[in-house]
């Protein structure tokens, strides 16, 4: 048995660790094993990608099958993740047209939680750059998804966090580029209402995200940095530029050593950061600027293992989606309680999102938070209460960061919950897949 957890390195659970070499062993697994699910690069923040019982974990999965260089489609494994791809494909003038804030996820898992990026609100989430799906179920059958074969268990794969079978190969769409490069342009927001009126602005910017000061009260409630992006063209860019113009995304430049004691992330601390990263984005509103694809996609990926920033203990991300209608008066709410707790980390984003694409994708036309806490005393209890404002403005949660939701919310919030729980009963009538996320959520 192996202990395993998620990415915030909570909840923490025992269970049998299944490395397939090929897809036919990774078929085999899934029909053969009990209470059993598949695991990417263990980004999922919390318990979807433990299994009960049994996980399978992908990542020898890695095969890279076949690439169309007239339509950007590509083919590959299960366990692929987008790091890989973009190192092989950006340099040819390919990028994802959807990626999350890591590069560092599977595209197995990229399909398991419709993941979504800085574009929702334009291109959509993963799923929409799908062409097709091959997956394993648990009856032992190798089955082709797509929206026009097997379509209804296609849409319950998609964002179906790896309960209706393993992702053994995906052949999806990537995006044709002229440049590794975004100009950016930086927005200054006093507070919350700006924000949001200034993410709303900027709804045909490809790419568009705020950082967002989750400690700030009063009048500078929600004050943020929102960054507005498209992707340079070659003419667009300057003499450095040129010289590298699909330079590749480095590795981590820095590493986190050790588990920082408890009391490093505190409200004189976080909020000095905030200050300071406020003070120094500010400066760069105005015109747009240049940055390469790394720093604008995946400005943590520069530091590995940062989550142990936040100690042994780890910590939770609540990320929510509301709808626009309830959007500042929801928000506002939040955050005025997360800032009077005063334990909020620095990592705190606030975007723009359009329709899903799955029965139980998260986003949602309206805005979508995404705040980290160090887990401590009384967390659970205050997120409770943050996910009762969630629920009664019509909202959700994210389901591939999720560690703690109630049954009750996961239910209120995903309306084709019943539709789904109707699929995966079809594909898997003996209950094989189930991971602690099923289990805690009633979807076993």
């Amino acid at each position: 048995m192996s202990l395993l957890g998620g990415w915030g390195r909570y909840p923490l659970g025992e269970s049998a660790l299944l490395r397939p070499r090929s897809l036919a062993a990774a078929r085999a697994a899934t029909s053969d094993t009990e209470a059993v699910v598949a695991r990417g690069a263990g980004r999922a923040y919390g318990d979807a990608a433990i299994g009960a019982r049994a996980t399978l974990e992908t990542s020898q999965l890695d095969r890279m099958r076949a690439f169309d260089d007239e339509t950007g489609i590509l083919s590959v494994e299960g366990g692929v993740r987008l790091a890989d791809v973009i190192d092989t494909f950006l340099p040819r003038g390919f990028f994802p047209k959807v990626v999350p804030g890591t590069r560092f996820v599977s595209v197995g898992g990229a399909v398991a939680a419709d993941i979504h990026g800085k574009n929702h609100h334009v291109d959509g989430g993963f799923g929409d750059t799908l062409e097709s799906l091959t997956l394993a179920t648990p009856d032992g059958a190798q089955l082709r998804l797509s929206r026009t074969e097997n379509a209804e268990l296609f849409f319950a794969t998609v964002g179906g966090m790896g309960l209706t079978g393993t992702v053994l190969e995906a052949t999806w769409r990537l995006s044709k580029v002229e440049t590794g490069w975004i100009r950016q342009r930086t927005i200054e927001a006093a507070n919350l209402s700006q924000a949001l009126a200034a993410l709303s602005a900027g709804h045909s910017s490809t790419y568009s995200v705020a950082w967002i000061d989750g400690l700030a009260t009063g009048a500078r409630l929600g004050r943020s940095l929102i960054f507005l992006g498209e992707p340079a063209r070659r003419d667009e860019l300057d003499a450095r530029a040129r010289r590298l113009p699909f330079g590749a995304v480095p590795p981590p430049r820095y590493r986190i050593p050790f588990d920082f004691p408890g009391f490093a992330l505190n409200r004189l601390s976080v909020g000095a950061f905030n200050e300071l990263y406020y003070r120094l984005g500010a400066r760069r509103t105005g015109a747009p600027f240049l940055v390469p694809a790394g720093p604008y996609f995946f400005p943590l990926d520069g530091i590995a293992e940062w989550n142990r920033i936040y100690g042994r203990a780890g910590f939770i991300q609540h990320q929510c989606v509301v709808p626009e209608a309830a959007a500042e008066a929801t928000l506002g709410e939040i955050l005025s309680r997360v800032a009077a707790r005063g334990d909020a980390s620095f990592l705190a984003v606030l975007k723009k999102l359009g329709p899903g694409t799955g029965l139980l994708s998260f986003p949602m036309p309206g805005y979508t938070l995404a705040l980290d806490f160090p887990l401590r005393p009384g967390l659970l209890e205050f997120l409770d209460d943050l996910d009762r404002l969630v629920v009664a403005a019509g909202g959700r949660l994210y389901l591939a960061k999720d560690s703690r939701q109630s049954r009750a919310t996961f239910e209120a919030g995903y309306p084709d919950l019943p539709k789904f729980r109707e699929i995966r009963r079809a594909v898997d009538p003996r209950g094989r897949l189930r991971s602690r996320l099923s289990d805690r959520l009633g979807l076993s």
